[in-house]
């Protein structure tokens, strides 16, 4: 009835591929090294009201946020911290060199924006640290944002302070 199978080659291809299977290789195959003509790679990051656009080469470590060094910027320790989380996941600390303009928001937002940039700037850079940084969070853009005042209200959902009389 049918052609009998005596190697691999045919063995592989009577192996069906559910759409689901072939939907993550063909995802995997799609996913190339974007770099442009200095060879940095480059992503927008965005948290609140704040947006970055990051930069990223190979060198030794060195983050500068609005032409000033990371320590000066971000003075607290948290907000430096917050910023290393994508290195320190995917074990690339002092390998890439950051660049990055923030316009917007706060300083709590602004390194969320960085951190979300530098990470989608590493799977730009090095496609196969996607799952890591997805895994770990770091690619989704957190979209919450601060609730606008209703009018009648003493703040978004705050009513006046209740007087009997």
């Amino acid at each position: 009835m049918s052609e009998e199978t005596k190697t691999l080659e045919d063995l592989k291809d009577l192996v069906s591929t559910t759409p689901a299977e072939a939907a993550v290789v063909a995802e995997a195959a799609q996913r190339v090294q974007k770099l442009d003509a200095q060879g940095r790679a480059y992503a927008t990051g965005k948290r609140k009201n704040a947006i970055a656009r990051v930069w990223i080469k190979p060198g030794n470590g060195k983050i500068v946020v609005n032409g000033r060094e990371q320590e000066t910027y971000f003075a607290r320790p948290v907000l430096r911290m917050l910023i290393n989380q994508p290195f320190s996941t995917t074990a690339r600390e002092g390998q890439f060199d950051v660049v990055a303009t923030v316009t917007g928001g706060g300083l709590s937002g602004q390194a969320g924006a960085v951190r979300h940039g530098i990470s989608k700037a590493l799977t730009n850079y090095e496609p196969a640290l996607r799952p890591t940084l997805k895994k770990g969070g770091f690619l989704t853009r957190d979209s919450r944002v601060v609730e606008r005042k209703k009018f009648g209200r003493a703040k978004a959902r705050r009513s006046f302070q209740f007087s009997k009389r």
